[in-house]
């Protein structure tokens, strides 16, 4: 079925969804998390609980007219739970404490700071973000939450041209971030070729980010882990929103079945190939310069789609059972014309890139301190390409596919309130294969990697009843049988309070990982998706014939401090940190100079500091200042005569300037972006070419002129009826229309004579949006 299709069969089902009465669903009594997510909005607020306080309790919901102090005394008394105001936003739940019994106060991991640079985003205990898209506030250029957006707004990480899929955090590529979807590898993650996120904010309940410190369940990721969990607690409450902006469309619905079962959708569309808008125009501009299509376009139809769906059934109170299915997809084709003989050629060619995945998921609650999760997940990543070259009388396909398959056992088990033990198993079979087909003249290469790996990992978790101190110490254990190696791969996490105000933290961790993303030619895939999935292999085994290459698993050391001060919502935190990554290729570094045909192993090394002052003004403003300093090198034996020279990525100094008012329901954010320019290789202008190649001066000795950027964005909610709301918002990305050069890189013309082309960053952007939550 076409996009099309099922974006009527959707809204067909969407529509008559909406007409059924959500009272029916709804009994005297709801789950207190139902009770709780209405009081949220309603109020603005935003509670931190752990599941197991709230988990079954069912309240008569409090008076719709209460205030909201009188609201939360209300449900003091009916649950018999804690309250504790953080300010006048936060919340926490907690379980009382009894005299003379035993400590009741469950575990409270997530709490250190919240509304860290904007509402929404919470700093955790274990040195982790997590990030709530329906609390979240506004960030500047943002009006929806996107997730690989907003992690943008975080110190240490950033993306050097602009797009959500080349993220890079402190000083690594994007294809060492593990993208988890509801424990789903995903191996895709943007549309619109990078420049807008692949998963839908809206259906996401909160996003778990990692730098460092990593729980010993994560395996790959050497750089960052970026979990995305949707909802999981059944609470039999209809809830349903749908909206737009200039580039796409969106629905969702929350749908209860019976007390037992549930039903989560979503899809959202572009409209692209229905309606031209100013913010179409500048993102098919920038996503598509320097491409097959800015030198042949004719009737270009470019569209992308994500669809989503969880299905949720309780078997008994002790068991649960959740389906997942996601499927994201972006399509391009456009016709290419010339004339060749005096007679007139048209050809079309296409691209399409796709990421479809589902999963079953069984959790056990043995008993009030042991549960138990299996998981079997398969996903698919799949980009196919068809260059037709008129003038050469060439036809070029291409494709990648990526088979992903695992399955995973987790036990959590918790003896007492200060202590939780977690350990697992999981095994996992991952294949990728790669094919280049030539019609003139004839050639061609199949290229298939079969990777299977079982891995055991343990961690146990401290955190005492005053929560000052906070310690995760645990180890992941992996064998890969084809490539018969054998990786420990121990995990730290250590935070301690001291004089009330201050935190200081330790953070380390070994990681590997034996996916990695290669760059052949600059014009792979008609210059818009550049970049091929490939496994590790064995050196003794591989076939040069066919142009394979030695890859070998690509492992990192990690360890960084940091001290935080926190008191009267003024926040500042220095974070500082090593990181060395081991066993890279220079196909996966994207050199544009003398190196990008040249086939070599090697490693970086980074060194940086991480700083942030935060200063929030009631509930009112949110100011924050960000600084980062970082120096990364490559060390390669076979180049630059064994000497270090400095990363692609090697951004030295980055900073962001930023402030988000609210006032009721309106909200406006306005902010700064600058770094330093990337690294770039000059021409040796003296030397000139020899053979058809340019000589380069000494790599990445040059940078680029200095980035700058800003944004604004601003939102309103306001009633439609006691059970709709709306929002509206606008904004505008490079408000200033700065013109930013993102990449140089160098060519010959016809006559021998060096070219300059020099990529350009996003224009002056506006966007605007309006959705509706039911």
């Amino acid at each position: 079925m076409s996009s099309k299709g099922i974006l009527s069969v959707f809204l067909l089902f969407f529509l008559n969804t909406l007409t059924l009465k959500a009272q029916s669903f709804q009994k005297e009594k709801k789950l207190l998390t139902s009770v709780l997510k209405t009081l949220e909005n309603k109020y603005n607020l935003n509670f931190t609980y752990a599941d197991l306080n709230v988990k079954n309790i069912e309240i008569t919901p409090p008076k719709s007219n209460l205030p909201v102090k009188e609201a939360i005394l209300f449900l003091q008394k009916e649950t018999k739970l804690d309250f504790e105001v953080l300010d006048e936003r936060y919340i926490v739940i907690k379980k009382r404490r009894i005299a003379k019994t035993k400590y009741l106060t469950q575990r409270l991991d997530e709490v250190i700071v919240t509304n860290y640079l904007t509402s929404g985003i919470t700093k955790l205990n274990d040195g982790s973000i997590n990030i709530k898209p329906e609390s979240f506030g506004i960030l500047p250029g943002l009006i929806e939450p996107d997730v690989l957006q907003t992690i943008q707004a975080l110190p240490g990480v950033l993306s050097i041209d602009e797009t959500v899929s080349n993220i890079n955090v402190r000083g690594g590529t994007h294809d060492q971030n593990l993208l988890l979807w509801d424990g789903i590898k995903m191996y895709h993650s943007g549309h619109f070729f990078g420049l807008i996120s692949a998963f839908n904010p809206y259906v996401t309940k909160s996003i778990n980010i990692y730098k460092n410190g990593t729980s010993s369940k994560y395996g790959d990721g050497i750089s960052s882990i970026i979990d995305m969990r949707l909802p999981d607690a059944i609470d039999n409450t209809f809830s349903a929103g749908a909206g737009f902006n200039l580039i796409n469309a969106d629905g969702f619905a929350k749908i209860p079945l019976n007390h037992n079962s549930e039903l989560q959708v979503s899809l959202r569309r572009s409209l692209t190939d229905l309606i031209e808008t100013p913010t179409y125009n500048q993102y098919s501009k920038r996503a598509f310069q320097d491409t097959e299509l800015t030198n042949f376009n004719q009737n270009e139809n470019f569209s992308f789609h994500d669809i989503t769906l969880k299905f949720l059934y309780n078997l008994s109170k002790k068991d649960k059972l959740r389906f997942h299915f996601i499927n994201a997809s972006n399509n391009l084709d456009f016709e290419e014309q010339s004339t060749v003989n005096d007679k007139e050629e048209i050809l079309n060619s296409k691209l399409s890139q796709q990421n479809t995945a589902l999963s079953f998921t069984y959790t056990r609650d043995w008993n009030k301190k042991l549960s138990t999760t299996a998981q079997i997940y398969v996903s698919n990543y799949d980009l196919d390409a068809t260059n037709f070259d008129i003038t050469n009388n060439q036809r070029l396909i291409q494709e990648n596919e990526v088979y992903d398959g695992s399955a995973k056992l987790e036990i959590n088990y918790t003896p007492t309130n200060t202590l939780k033990i977690e350990g697992g198993y999981q095994f996992t079979e991952t294949g990728i294969s790669n094919l280049e087909d030539v019609s003139r003249p004839i050639f061609r290469s199949f290229i298939k990697q079969v990777v299977r790996s079982h891995s055991v990992y343990a961690e146990g978790s401290f955190l005492p009843k005053n929560a000052n101190t906070n310690l995760r110490f645990g180890t992941r254990v992996n064998y890969i049988q084809k490539l018969d190696a054998l990786l420990v791969e121990p995990r730290l996490s250590f935070s301690q309070r001291f004089f009330n105000y201050f935190k200081f933290q330790l953070l380390a961790e070994l990681k590997s990982q034996t996916t990695s993303q290669i760059i052949d030619l600059q014009n792979d895939f008609l210059g818009v998706e550049k970049r091929r999935w490939v496994l590790s292999n064995n050196k003794n085994t591989i076939n040069p014939d066919i142009g394979e290459s030695y890859i070998p698993i690509i492992k990192s050391k990690q360890i960084s401090t940091g001290i935080s001060y926190k008191k009267n919502n003024l926040l500042v935190s220095v974070e500082t940190y090593l990181k060395n990554v081991d066993g890279i290729t220079t196909q996966s570094q994207g050199f544009q100079n003398q190196y990008q045909f040249v086939k070599a192993i090697g490693q970086y090394k980074i060194k940086g500091i991480d700083f942030l002052i935060n200063k929030q003004f009631s509930n009112i403003l949110s100011t924050w200042l960000s600084y980062s300093y970082s120096k990364s090198n490559y060390s390669f034996n076979t180049l630059n005569n064994g000497d270090i020279f400095p990363n692609n990525s090697d951004i030295r100094h980055a900073l962001s300037l930023s402030g988000a008012y609210t006032y009721n329901d309106f909200k406006l954010a306005l902010g700064l972006n600058w770094h330093s320019g990337k690294p770039t290789t000059l021409p040796d202008y003296e030397a000139g070419f020899s053979d058809g190649v340019i000589t380069y001066q000494k790599p990445n000795t040059s940078n680029l002129n200095d980035y700058l950027r800003t944004d604004c964005s601003a939102t309103y909610r306001f009633d439609i009826s006691n059970k709709t709301d709306a929002i509206i918002g606008a904004s505008i990305w490079n408000l200033l229309d700065k013109k930013n050069i993102i990449n140089t890189y160098y060519t010959l013309d016809a006559n021998n004579n060096i070219t300059k082309v020099e990529n350009q960053s996003l224009g002056i952007t506006p966007n605007v949006s309006f959705r509706l939550r039911f």
